[in-house]
This record gives C-alpha cells, structure tokens and sequence, in this order.
C-alpha cells in the first residue's frame, strides 16, 4: 500500500513509519504511557542518532550504549531504559524468527490474520491488545488482505472505529481517537465508583 502514515504531525517520522515495517513495530511497542505522537517518533529519533535502524546492530548493541541512544534529550521515550531492553528483545525475536525481515511477520506464508494476531502476541512486548491495534493498523492503513484480519482484530478492526492508531489518519481522526480513549477511561473510572 502507498497511503502514506499520518500518525506523528512530523513528515520525516511519518515517511520512516510508512516505508520501513521495523520503525511502525518499534512505534507501536513504544506506545505505552507516553501520547501516540511521541510514540511513534521514537523511530525516527533512534534512526537519526544510529544513521538508520538495522534490526541486526539494535538485537546486538551494548545494552547500555542503546539506553544512552534512546535516554538522549528529546528522550525516546519517557522510560528509556526499559523501553531500550523492549527494543532490543523485539529486534532479538525478529532476527531469530523472521531473519531479520520484520514484514515477514505478517507476509510470510501468506498468513490469515488469526495467525498474523498469534505472531504478534509472540513478539516481546506485544500483549493481546497492542497485537490487535497493530494487526488493525495492517489492516486498515498498510494493505494487509489476510483472511479474517478484521474478526481477530477484535473491536480495533471495525469500520469506523476511531479506537486507536490503526484509525489515525489526519488531525480530525486523530482529535476522535482521543474523545472515545477519554470517554472510555471515565467510563472505566465511573464504573469503579
């Protein structure tokens, strides 16, 4: 698919979200406790500060050269140390499953998405729901055609929706994304009382 991604409000960072699937992974594992914006910058920070993002040097880098990468102002994220030791194992997995290729999670075998879900729940740092809105993401914005990814994308797969980053794409999608994420947490906060 050549829709470009227009999740971050930054060109560039955009552009290295659309092109290299390894940067939208490390953008949706990074999005946790932080706004989807920084998130998804996080790749192209990492990108700009080690000349590009090779899968191979991130699985094998001194482990405290990469937390120093991803702790350098503008931070990558708010948690750099972690955040670094979650990067690095996703990138370990996608060397010794996938060689290297991280499309190939979702385009190897021609997956159903049953099975484009399952591998990405195997992913360090992909539970349930961060598998399913990236599954939706494939979906709905990359071109992903498998078989049934709507169904295991759950409620993120409806048409419509506007749940999560997989429906972002342009400033009044991302303003909805924001009203029903603010509309569930108060109806998660009034239903504990």
């Amino acid at each position: 698919m050549t829709e470009d991604l227009h999740i971050t409000g930054d060109d560039d960072a955009d552009a290295l979200l659309t092109h290299d699937p390894l940067a939208l992974l490390i953008g949706m594992l990074l999005d946790q406790q932080v706004a989807m914006e920084t998130a998804f910058s996080g790749p192209r920070k990492l990108a700009d500060r080690l000349g590009g993002l090779d899968v191979h040097r991130l699985a094998t880098m001194d482990p405290d050269e990469l937390t120093e990468v991803c702790r350098t102002p503008p931070a990558v994220h708010r948690y750099p140390g972690s955040m670094a030791g979650r990067i690095q194992s996703l990138c370990a997995a996608i060397v010794a499953d996938y060689d290297g290729d991280a499309a190939a999670i979702w385009t190897r075998g021609e997956p159903d998405g049953p099975e484009v879900l399952r591998r990405l729940k195997a992913l360090p740092g992909f539970g349930a729901q961060k598998a399913q809105i990236f599954l939706a993401l494939l979906g709905k914005q990359r071109g992903l055609a498998a078989p049934g990814w709507r169904e295991a994308a759950g409620a993120y797969g409806e048409e419509g929706a506007y749940r999560s980053v997989a429906d972002i794409v342009d400033a009044g999608s991302l303003t909805k994304v924001r009203e029903t994420k603010r509309a569930a947490k108060a109806a998660a906060k009034a239903a504990k009382g």
